[in-house]
């Protein structure tokens, strides 16, 4: 990695919604889909799917603090997720889709759990905030097809967010038409 160059994962259900809202950023390098937090070694999508090997379906994004804050970057994760749900996201079900911020360092930890606290005492939320906070552990990229979904195919993109009820929960609950 780069020089100045840091780290940071965030699972929030599928992951194919989760690289856009990060990727449009200044100051973000790459941002990488892949399964994180379980125990099997180099899983493919159908294990992780399957709700059997522990893994989180997550993004990791590789980002220069000096341009974009890693506070933004947690400002812009809660922005995209249900932190109330801990059985998935949206139309995507199971342990696979739940929400988790993988943390690379202390300071990163401090920075999360201050953000997570912020947001359950700014009463946005009726239901607790159930959004982990874990040590990051090993990242597996997820298979090609996988990566940057949303370049490659769009008009599916488009339509999974539409049918998902991400975009209408951001917009209820953030105040915002998602352009995702």
């Amino acid at each position: 990695m780069e020089k100045g160059l840091e780290k940071a994962t965030f699972a929030g259900g599928c992951f194919w919604c989760m690289v856009k809202p990060f990727d449009r950023w200044e100051g973000v390098h790459k941002v990488v889909s892949g399964y994180t937090g379980g125990h099997v070694k180099n899983p493919t999508y159908e294990q992780v799917k399957s709700g059997t090997t522990g893994h989180y379906e997550a993004v990791q994004i590789t980002f220069d603090p000096e341009i974009i804050p890693y506070e933004k970057l947690l400002e812009i994760y809660w922005q995209q997720i249900d932190p109330t749900d801990d059985g998935g996201q949206f139309h995507d079900r199971g342990p696979s889709y739940r929400t988790a911020i993988f943390y690379h360092n202390e300071e990163q930890k401090i920075k999360a759990e201050q953000s997570k606290e912020a947001l359950e005492k700014s009463g946005r939320f009726q239901k607790p905030i159930v959004t982990k906070i874990l040590p990051a552990q090993e990242f597996y990229e997820a298979e090609d097809y996988h990566q940057d979904f949303y370049k490659k195919n769009p008009e599916a993109y488009k339509k999974d967010r539409e049918l998902s009820g991400r975009d209408a929960f951001i917009e209820k609950y953030w105040g915002k038409k998602a352009d995702l």
